[in-house]
């Protein structure tokens, strides 16, 4: 079980060093160069821990000079300042070297890891409890039919033995995990080497199992229940492996819950609403989300 930090300044020494070494000091030679772009993004790392807005997050450093002084600020950001960094720095491909940062500090020289579990959640697009909103409604006329409403989704695969994010993909709900799979372990494979891939019945699928053994090299264990109940055999090979041998593996399947407490801990610790509005926002918040949990672990 990992030890998760709950020191903030800890957390923004790590957040910096992250920084530096995949973000250059500077994105343009006509910057202002007030700020370096690490240190904006340990700002926008403590804005998640804190479960701050931007004009919160600018308000505690205003509030708290030793916290300044770790990160190396002159004096606290404008919450404007750090809104356009998050859009310059949460980048797909900067997001991605400053992932590829926090799985080496981790893992150091493994190369491989034995199990990882992958899985999605939903986030929260506002602090309003959409069930409590279901439930008044349904009150009020029963035979009103529930309707859902769009999400935040992330997709994350969890290394079994650290509670380590291995790779993640932001999207928005409610959708089928079915043809998740495949791009899931894909993005998880870009940073280390798995031998066996936990996932739930949601991704059940001949076509994930046939992906992960014979092109990537991965054993896939997923329950084969996808579809109609019925008293016949599951169609395709590995999923009749599934359904006949998935028992005798259960002390490897098990396992697959630690993905549950990885978003456990992402929600009880960093909040499970995302402040962004539109899409982008969105998953720009979330992948936030993601390399924050990350540096907590180092």
């Amino acid at each position: 079980m990992s030890r998760f930090s709950k020191s903030p300044v800890r957390v923004a020494r790590r957040a910096l060093a992250a920084g530096r070494a995949s973000l250059r000091d500077h994105n343009h030679k006509h910057s202002p160069k007030k700020y370096t772009q690490p240190q904006l993004f340990a700002c926008l790392v403590l804005k998640v821990f804190s479960k701050n807005d931007y004009r919160g997050i600018a308000q505690l450093l205003a509030d708290l000079p030793d916290l300044r002084r770790v990160l190396g600020l002159p004096c606290a950001p404008h919450w404007a300042t750090l809104h356009k960094a998050a859009g310059r720095l949460l980048e797909r491909r900067r997001v991605r070297r400053q992932l590829h940062f926090t799985v080496r500090r981790v893992l150091g020289r493994r190369q491989r890891v034995k199990r990882a579990a992958l899985d999605s959640t939903g986030f929260e697009t506002g602090h309003t409890s959409h069930y409590y909103a279901r439930r008044r409604a349904k009150r009020a006329n029963p035979k009103e039919k529930v309707r859902y409403s769009r999400f935040a989704k992330l997709e994350a695969a969890f290394d079994c033995a650290t509670h380590l994010i291995l790779g993640a993909i932001p999207r928005r709900g409610p959708a089928v995990d079915t043809d998740r799979f495949i791009p899931l372990l894909d993005e998880a494979l870009r940073e280390v080497k798995i031998s066996v891939a936990l996932a739930d019945a949601g991704y059940d699928s001949e076509g994930n199992h046939r992906h992960a053994r014979e092109k990537r090299g991965v054993k896939s264990f997923m329950p084969a229940t996808a579809g109609r109940p019925t008293t016949k055999p599951p169609t395709g090979r590995y999923r009749r492996q599934m359904k006949q041998r998935l028992n005798k593996d259960y002390g490897s399947y098990g396992q697959r819950w630690q993905a549950e407490t990885g978003f456990s801990v992402v929600k009880r610790r960093l909040g499970s609403a995302v402040n962004g509005r539109s899409y982008q926002s969105q998953c720009r918040e979330l992948m936030l989300f993601v390399l924050t949990y990350n540096l907590m672990i180092i």
